[in-house]
């Protein structure tokens, strides 16, 4: 009996410092690596306390809302850079589709359907190490166009942008910007050679400078040591991004991270609350991978997270709509009106 009583009393010292950190986060306070770390390190049975303290702060700032999200590859393949977790990277042997920049009713198409899937936000994506000007044109031709039409939010990922280039796109239209940090400065280098993470930062501030929001998150699951996924938390705080997608490694056949991943759904879950403790006020969204590494588990991580994309991603396939529509509702909660409705 006094070992049940002890234990018992243990988790309940778990829960109670949970809830410790949302209260000071609730509080204005931002909590220290350390905590952050702790999150990260904690048991799994401790999984539901971290995902009920954190949902206090994810109600707070969000409610019960969820928004979601539409991502259009408008060009695949073909990309100069070799991220190694990349399917249309140059080191990439994945046999993904290779083709420019699509024409103005393919990208209206997507549009239209990003809308009858209720996305708030469509998401133009080309594979780049950064846009030459045909593509800057093309993308200034189709946004005003889009958003006149749907009234969609435009997110545009376009790779590093020049400070010309980001006033471009906010004179156009586009919403915000979406340029990934991916991990940490200290781990860049041995997931990418041919640019920095300094160069991504560069373009972040670019993106801040001219006006725009800044989108931003990484990937978990590349090798990376729990200290790498702290510090990438804690840069999207002191950049203030405004959206954080946080995508679990779909280790891809052909790429050089293929088979490399090891996520559990628990450890995707801590990263998923760690985030919100870190950046409370920001948008989280659940990205690439979540089907493969958070399984059943895929709604709990809608405790702390308040986005999630809604079909497919740039080369792989995604939950079902219907399956994420359920998902929400059967949650108890609301996707945020779409950006086309009154």
């Amino acid at each position: 009996m006094s070992l049940n009583l002890d234990t018992a009393q243990e988790n309940q010292l778990g829960v109670d410092r949970y809830q410790r950190l949302a209260d000071d986060v609730l509080s204005g306070n931002e909590i220290s690596r350390d905590d952050a770390l702790s999150i990260l390190a904690a048991p799994d049975a401790d999984v539901l306390a971290i995902l009920a303290a954190g949902f206090r702060i994810r109600q707070r700032f969000f409610g019960r809302s969820v928004q979601l999200y539409f991502l259009m590859n408008a060009k695949s393949g073909l990309c100069p850079e070799d991220c190694h977790y990349c399917s249309q990277s140059k080191i990439s042997k994945a046999p993904v589709p290779k083709y420019n920049i699509l024409k103005r009713d393919q990208l209206l198409e997507a549009a239209e359907l990003a809308s009858q899937r209720g996305a708030k936000t469509y998401c133009l994506v080309i594979s780049a190490r950064g846009p030459n000007e045909r593509e800057i044109s093309a993308v200034e031709k189709i946004v005003p166009e889009i958003k006149e039409k749907y009234g969609l939010d435009i997110c545009a990922c376009l790779g590093l942008l020049s400070r010309d280039q980001a006033d471009r796109l906010k004179a156009c239209g586009v919403d915000r910007v979406n340029h990934n940090l991916n991990t940490s400065e200290d781990f860049y280098d041995d997931i990418c050679t041919t640019h920095t993470y300094a160069d991504r930062v560069e373009t972040l501030r670019n993106v801040r400078d001219a006006g725009m929001e800044m989108c931003s998150g990484g990937i978990i699951g590349m090798g990376e040591k729990n200290e790498d996924i702290v510090s990438m938390a804690f840069d999207l705080r002191e950049l203030g991004v405004q959206s954080i997608p946080l995508n679990f490694l779909n280790a891809i056949e052909g790429t050089p991270l293929e088979g490399n991943s090891d996520l559990t759904p628990n450890r995707c879950l801590k990263a998923l609350a760690m985030f919100r403790f870190v950046n409370p006020d920001r948008e989280l969204r659940i990205s690439g991978g979540r089907e493969i590494h958070l399984r059943s588990l895929q709604p709990l991580g809608l405790y702390v997270a308040n986005s999630v994309f809604v079909g497919d991603y740039l080369t792989t396939k995604g939950q079902a709509p219907q399956a994420d529509y359920d998902m929400i509702r059967d949650l108890g909660f609301e996707v945020t009106q779409s950006a086309g409705e009154a």
